[in-house]
């Protein structure tokens, strides 16, 4: 907790995509409240930075697909039952939770069955258009407000009786666009005219798992294609072991990365990504490095998923563009044959490039990059919704 006497905010941040959103919350809450502003919660190392003391370790939290959570379940379902305790102990003036439905949802739920009144606002929509639209409808049931990052998503929620607004997508301010290329080469030893190639295997353990022995398969077909390469791997803290061990006997002596500056700037030096399907495709679209997704779960979580997606694009740049530019290499897809393969196309093809980092400009325009600053916007909304609140303003009472 931090500060005294002004807003008092409890933010859940259930992984580190959720973390990083939930630092640049932080962040411009501090510009926008009064200097008394406090924060309690659950987050990573960037909420860590704007001083929240995580209730719970990350790495607890962070799980993705039925298969994969599934044995982790009563360890977060007792994560959700402190979480509840701590909440109504500490009586913030609102709930704050970013993303990681699985998690955040259990605790809105259990707050209002415990007759908790207190705003709850969920941060990040989930993709109700992309599968099981009856989600928004369960949102209904505990939230005051939803906070949208991308455009087209408000009609869904909005239809079903959920307020919701559009903020844009923080990525836009994230410094993605800003890495130093010569800064990051001359750190490492690497002259001006070798290759580089970013690889990032995730942030949650069953992806890093799943994925480090495929990427680094691939590196090595990649290498009897495109000749040498150095390998910079950012991760995050709650992965960091594992990927350090992962990478171990890989190609390119690999260069495990801390921190977002260093991540950015790897960015710039490089000449491909390839990278898990996630957030980071945004941040890589921002610094207009081509890029490569893959993915892998369980193979139950696959075919469960396979049987209720209603889009066959899960990359957002791809989604917001509405066509497949970035290779995505889903499943049993994920192989590293072809990985390799689409790899080394954009490292050699410029014509190929040159339509990608077009594509993503126009993606980044979408999300508001020449508009007000979107964690800012979020900010707003969220002390907007506490100050009526507090002035007892019956339009921002949750609809029952």
């Amino acid at each position: 907790m931090t500060g005294e006497g002004g807003p008092f905010i409890f933010i859940v941040a259930g992984e580190p995509s959720g973390d990083a959103l939930g630092g640049a919350l932080i962040a411009a809450l501090r510009e926008r409240a009064d200097p008394g502003l406090r924060v309690a919660g659950i987050g990573g190392e960037q909420m860590g930075e704007q001083g929240v003391s995580s209730l719970v370790p990350l790495s607890d939290l962070a799980v993705a697909g039925l298969a994969e959570v599934l044995p982790r379940a009563p360890l977060i379902l007792r994560r959700v039952r402190e979480t509840v305790q701590t909440i109504r102990q500490l009586r913030p003036d609102a709930v704050v939770t970013i993303d990681s439905s699985g998690f955040s949802w259990r605790i809105a739920q259990r707050l209002r069955r415990h007759g908790e009144r207190l705003p709850l606002i969920h941060y990040v929509a989930p993709m109700v258009w992309a599968w099981r639209p009856g989600r928004a409808r369960r949102m209904a049931r505990w939230y005051d407000h939803l906070i949208a990052l991308l455009p087209f998503e408000p009609p869904y929620f909005q239809q079903v009786g959920l307020a919701c607004s559009y903020v844009g997508h923080p990525v836009v301010e994230s410094g993605a666009d800003r890495g130093d290329a010569a800064r990051f080469r001359a750190a490492h030893g690497i002259a001006a005219g070798e290759l580089v190639l970013t690889v990032l295997p995730g942030s949650r353990g069953g992806e890093v798992r799943r994925l480090l022995p495929v990427f680094g398969a691939a590196l090595r077909r990649l290498e009897s294609m495109v000749g040498t390469f150095r390998v910079a791997v950012p991760t995050v803290a709650n992965v960091a072991d594992a990927v350090i061990a992962g990478v171990g006997d890989w190609p390119g002596r690999p260069i495990v990365l801390r921190g977002a500056e260093a991540k950015y700037d790897a960015f710039a030096a490089s000449r491909v990504a390839m990278a898990a399907s996630g957030t980071v495709a945004l941040e890589l679209a921002l610094a207009r490095l081509p890029m490569v997704v893959a993915y892998r779960l369980n193979p139950l979580t696959e075919a469960l998923l396979d049987r209720v997606l209603r889009v066959r694009q899960v990359n957002l740049i791809n989604l917001i563009l509405e066509r497949p530019l970035v290779p995505e290499l889903l499943g049993s897809d994920c192989s590293p044959e072809r990985l390799a393969a689409a790899v080394a196309e954009l490292v050699r093809d410029e014509r190929v490039r040159s339509a990608h980092i077009e594509g993503y400009d126009q993606a980044v325009r979408r999300l508001g990059a020449a508009g007000p600053s979107p964690s800012r916007n979020a900010a707003d909304r969220i002390l907007e919704i506490i100050a009526a609140r507090q002035c007892g303003v019956s339009g921002t009472e949750r609809k029952e």
